[in-house]
Order: C-alpha cells, then structure tokens, then sequence
C-alpha cells in the first residue's frame, strides 16, 4: 500500500476495489506531492522548450504580455443585469476582470453587492472610486480569478486561497441541494482555454476551490464556438465531444445571450488598447461572436455512485469512449470493464447497436453509475495507465 493515496489505498481492499488493473499507474505518483493525486491530469510531464519560440524580454513579465478583454457597452451591462439578479434569494456577485466598471456601476445601481477581482493594477483605484460613489457596496481586490487555488506549480502571482478570499469578504457555505450562495461573472480568457476549461470542471466534480461553498453559478463569455461544443448533443455530432458530456453533467448549460466581438476592447496588462496585427485578424474578429454562457451546478450532480472521490474514473470512461466517438459502446466495454458487456447494455436498457456519438450526457452517467453499482463484482474497470495523458 505503500506509496498510494487515501483513494487508492480503499481501492486495493477486496470489496472497495473500483479499479481492477492499475498496471504502472501507482508506482508512477510515488514523490509527488499528496495534493497532485487526486485527478487524474493533475500532473503531467513539462515539455522541454522547441527552438523558434520567442523568449519575453528580461524584466517584462509573462502575465503582462497577454491580454484581455472588457465590457465596454452600457447597453450590453444593462442586458446582463437582469440575468444576474433574478430575485432567487442571491444578490453577491463575483466579478472577473471589471476593467472600466462599466457592468460594475449596472449592477451596484440595481441594488447587487460585488467582489470585483481585477488582475490590472492599472483599474483598481478607478474601481474603488466606484464603490465609495455608488455606496459602499463594491470591494474590489487584485486577483486573478483564473489562478485561484491552482492545481500545479509555478503559478504567476497575484494569486489567492479560495478560503482566504471567502474568509475575508463572509461568504458562507450553502449545502450543495440549497441555493446558490454567489455567481461569477466574467470574459473567459482565450490563452490557455482548454486549461481552464479542465480546471473548472476538475473544481466542481472534486468539490474544491469555489466548490467547496455550494453550487456556485458561473455566467461567463465563451467563444462561439466554445459555446457551441458546450451544449452539444448526438443531434449535432460534429460538435459533440468529451467535454459536452462533462459539461452538461455537471450544470444545466444555458445561452444567455451572443454578442459580437466589437462590443468587447481588447487591452493588454498595461491597460493600452491593443491594435490586431493585421486588417485580416480584425475581420475575422468582428465577424465571431462571443456567448454569455449560464452554467448553474445540477443539484442531482453526486449521488452514491458518482462522486468527488471517483469522479476521475468517470472522466476517464468517457475520454476513452470519445477516442473512437464513432464506434459502438459494446466495443469500448469490454476495454472498459470485466463486467459482462451484455448485462450492462440491458440495465441501461440499450441494445448492442448504440454508438458512443448517440448516446446523450445522461446515459453516460448512468453507464458508469450501472458499472459502479455492480454488486457482483468486486473489481469493476480496467485502467490503462497511459489514458492519464489524454485529454480529449
């Protein structure tokens, strides 16, 4: 047992085993830190550097050379109040990136308390001018949201403790079937997306970082087609993927709104409006749009056999059923499970025809709760360690 996490340590005693063959899979976390056990793409190797990429110039930061966007439009802060502030009990609004305060100063004349977390050092006292204009009702505190609680090392300050941060402005834990204790509000950052796609949802089905309060709901601007693979089913399955699946599990997905990329400024971390590189880039901007995306947790989210324990073995079922999307589910079974392929397809009440591309976000949970809930057998998947480096 030596060398295994608490999870994996249950795992290889008879009658608690969920994973049948773990192959290399244990020996390989020995030496790594307890904190980067727990999912299964928490630890991956660095990449040694190719020749041709630039190096930033010494004495300028990384996080200064990227960039983002802001809501600049009055009209567009006035169509997103009332997706915020719905009269369901929560008034708190945790604000990614202000910027100007534009949404800021929409929201605090509605009556809404805000924490505006801004990364720029350049906004900041404007935004506090704010708060001490419109009553009070605004802290504002320089932090980068998108580097809360982070999963690896080499974090790029400023960065906070989730706990901290809800210590500090009395936020309370709400039980995961009560309400929603805050909701977020931002433009999600293009560099590094698929990253932060996979933290968030390694985030809520462990339960941890803003989690670890309750169903904490989301309202973030996605790009089009982001938004797109978000909320796709077996009805668009050009679309539809890995994380359709994980997204739509764990929250009810709702398009708010779309608004076109001229609504937003694109600054960089010294707060100067950035110029596109060249006219084509500014074309093929102004003709995307960017989606305000509601994501607001399931309450039926956890149950007895998916939960923030074994959640990873749930993204690994369904990254390995994507690597052949096209193929049918009874073939990817016996890779999957020992359990009998047949059996399973009869208690999902699916026949050996059904293919992975038409099975909806639903029945996949299902199939791994039927597998986790079969009594019969006390080893019930296969794990290939190589699938921990796969990312679909």
């Amino acid at each position: 047992m030596a060398g295994l996490s608490p999870r994996l340590t249950l795992a290889a005693f008879p009658g608690a085993a969920r994973l049948c063959l773990w192959r290399a899979g244990a020996a390989r976390w020995k030496g790594v830190p307890a904190r980067n056990r727990r999912g299964l793409s928490d630890f991956r190797p660095k990449l040694a550097p190719r020749e041709g990429f630039k190096v930033p110039p010494s004495g300028v930061s990384k996080s200064r050379l990227e960039s983002k966007r802001y809501i600049l439009s009055p009209d567009l802060a006035e169509t997103m109040v009332p997706f915020l502030l719905r009269n369901d009990g929560c008034d708190l609004i945790l604000e990614i990136n202000p910027g100007p305060g534009i949404l800021t100063r929409a929201l605090l004349q509605r009556g809404a308390r805000v924490i505006a977390l801004e990364n720029d050092k350049t906004f900041i006292p404007h935004l506090e001018s704010l708060g001490k204009k419109l009553g009070g009702k605004l802290h504002v505190l320089h932090c980068d949201f998108f580097k809360l609680d982070p999963r690896s090392f080499g974090v790029i300050k400023p960065v906070v403790n989730s706990k901290l941060l809800f210590k500090k402005f009395g936020i309370e834990t709400l039980p995961w079937s009560k309400g929603i204790p805050l909701k977020v509000v931002g433009i999600f950052p293009t560099k590094n997306e698929k990253k932060m796609i996979w933290k968030v949802l390694h985030d809520i089905y462990s339960c941890t970082s803003i989690y670890r309060y309750g169903r904490v709901e989301l309202n973030f601007f996605f790009n089009e087609l982001e938004s797109q693979r978000m909320m796709a089913s077996p009805l668009n399955p050009n679309l539809y993927y890995a994380l359709s699946v994980l997204w739509q599990v764990a929250y009810d997905v709702k398009l708010l709104h779309t608004e076109p990329w001229s609504s937003f400024d694109m600054c960089s971390q010294s707060g100067q409006r950035e110029k596109p590189e060249n006219k084509e880039s500014l074309e093929q901007q102004t003709q995307q749009n960017l989606c305000l995306i509601q994501l607001t947790p399931h309450k039926d989210l956890f149950s007895q056999h998916l939960t923030s324990v074994n959640y990873d073995v749930f993204f690994h079922m369904t990254k390995q059923c994507f690597l052949k999307r096209h193929g049918k589910l009874i073939d990817h079974l016996t890779s999957l499970s020992p359990i009998d392929a047949m059996d399973i397809l009869k208690k999902i009440r699916h026949d050996k025809t059904i293919k992975i591309i038409d099975m909806y976000p639903s029945d996949f949970k299902c199939l791994f709760e039927t597998i986790e809930c079969s009594k019969d057998h006390t080893c019930k998947w296969l794990y290939d360690d190589f699938m921990e480096d796969v990312i679909v």
